[in-house]
């Protein structure tokens, strides 16, 4: 005939009573969830303002520095004019390494926020 079978899934807490992943608390939105999101959030916008600032500064420099000594701008490398050399040719790399650095460090801020929310490793136990 049919037997019954009980399907169960994986515990959900520990025996101690507290969630075994604290991913957990970020999908059900507990307070530590939150506290959790806000840290992630607070590394990501603090890496976007330091890098804007490192931009603003570094490429607001050059016009002003052409306008305080125009004598710069006569100043010639391989017949091109220093202005359109710096401002025209070599920001192109300085952006593409900002943005790659940029890409490495937010990953690298979602690396720790999973590593920070992910389950512990059952096989550590502290021996």
């Amino acid at each position: 005939m049919n037997e019954r079978v009980r399907v169960t899934g994986p515990p959900r807490h520990t025996p101690s009573g507290r969630a075994a992943s604290r991913l957990g608390d970020v999908h059900e939105q507990t307070a530590l969830g939150d506290v959790y999101l806000r840290s992630l959030l607070r590394a990501q916008v603090g890496l976007a303002v330091r890098l804007l600032l490192l931009l603003g500064v570094s490429l607001g420099v050059l016009p002003l520095a052409f306008h305080l000594w125009p004598s710069l701008s006569g100043i010639e490398l391989l017949g091109i004019p220093l202005p359109w050399l710096l401002l025209g040719v070599l920001v192109h790399p300085f952006l593409l390494l900002l943005a790659w650095r940029y890409v490495r460090s937010a990953e690298r801020n979602e690396r720790v926020f999973a590593d920070l929310v992910s389950d512990p490793d059952p096989d550590e136990d502290g021996a």
